[in-house]
Parts: structure tokens; sequence; C-alpha cells
């Protein structure tokens, strides 16, 4: 069996654990995490085994980033540049009762959880959390590193560019993008176009101000899954 190590040991990481045992399929080695205090202790009974750094000294366990909240979404793709693994060591997790049709194509280090549903066609990047009931419709596209927390919806043909958060309950509107970098805010309705970098909140979305993110030139991370059309 595969083994497994989960960076990070936060909510995320934590739900992230849970699917991994429910599926089965890779042998749970533990969590990785900066956080010393937490060195040598258990999470939910997984054990945090030490830093994020530990990886390079697993090299024959696969690994998924498990980081990142609305305050700071851009964490999974700083801690992906900095670790420099190369693609084939991360792991793709998705829970049992998640939905993937055989057209829609996940990428290398995302996560699934409980009762998401991707229908037809759908392109999912790499370091992407898809957070618990979030639906996914044909077409589709989630580029590298975006987050969508419980419960959100896209129509047909949205795209979230990358490092896009989607907030939970959030929905938006069939053929409509949602800019790099962008945050929309908890039960939001997207109607139209968001640009990249901006906070959109409300029904209909508006904006609100600009991302509090770390310049876009900080977070060029190449893409992992290659390019998604």
């Amino acid at each position: 069996m595969t083994e497994l190590v989960i960076i990070g040991a936060g909510g995320f990481a934590r739900e992230t654990a849970q699917a991994v045992r429910d599926a089965g399929g890779f042998e749970l080695l533990g969590h990785l995490d900066d956080n010393a205090a937490l060195h040598g202790t258990a999470v939910d009974g997984v054990p945090v085994l030490g830093g994020c750094d530990l990886v390079h000294r697993l090299p024959g366990a696969r690994a998924v980033v498990c980081v990142g909240n609305p305050r700071d979404y851009a964490a999974r793709a700083r801690l992906v540049r900095r670790l420099a693994l190369p693609a084939d060591r991360y792991a793709t997790v998705v829970h049992p009762t998640a939905s993937v049709s055989r057209s829609s194509r996940v990428g290398p280090g995302s996560v699934l959880l409980a009762h998401c549903a991707l229908t037809a066609a759908v392109r999912v990047g790499a370091h992407v959390a898809v957070m618990p009931q979030v639906v996914l419709t044909h077409d589709d596209v989630v580029e590298d590193f975006a987050t969508l927390a419980s419960g959100v919806r896209l129509g047909g043909g949205a795209r979230l560019e990358r490092g896009a958060y989607v907030g939970s309950g959030a929905l938006v509107r069939e053929g409509t993008t949602v800019g790099a970098w962008s945050l929309i805010g908890m039960g939001s309705a997207v109607l139209g176009d968001v640009p990249p970098g901006e906070v959109w909140v409300g029904s209909p979305a508006r904006r609100l101000r600009a991302a509090d993110a770390p310049a876009l030139d900080e977070l060029a991370v190449p893409t992992v899954g290659g390019p998604l059309t």
C-alpha cells in the first residue's frame, strides 16, 4: 500500500485524513506541520511527525498539502513552491462519497471531500481544495490552488482561475469567470465575471475591495497539472 503524509495539521488537513481513512488505498503515516508544539502529538489519532520539510526524508511517501484559510488562501501555493516536489510525489485524495464522472479530470495534490460532485467534463487542476457538498457542473474549469468551501455551486462552463477562493454556500453563474487570487464571500451569488485579485460579496455579488493577498509575482508557482481546457 502506498504511504502518504498530509502536510498541515489544521481543519482541512484533519478532514483530508478522515477522507483517506474512509477511502482506503493509502497507508497514512501522519501529518507534517511547522508548528513545533504539535510535533510528537496526535491529531484525531494521527501522529504529527515533524516539520513540513521532513517530506524530503520520506522519498517513498506521496504527499498532499492541506493548508490555507480565507485569511491566507495563498498559503498552499507558497508551501508547494517551497517544498519543490515533483508532481508525481503528490497524491490525489477523493472521499468515497464523492461523485466524479469518467469524463472529468482531477490534478495531483487535489482533495475532494465528502458528497461533492463533478458531473460532466469538469477539469480540476493541481492542489485544489474541494470541500464537502460542492457541485461542479458540466464543463467547469477549476485552476491550480483554487479553494471551494463547503456547499459551493458552479453553473456549467464556469471558470475559477488560479488560486481563487469561493466561500461557503456561494453560487457562481454559468459561463462566469472568477479571476486569479480573488475571493468570493460566503453565500454570495456571482452573476458576472470577477477580475483577478479582488474581494466580492453579496447577492448579487459586488466588489468590496482589493484582496489581501501577496503580490501575484510572489506566487509564480509553475503549473503542476498542465494547462486546463
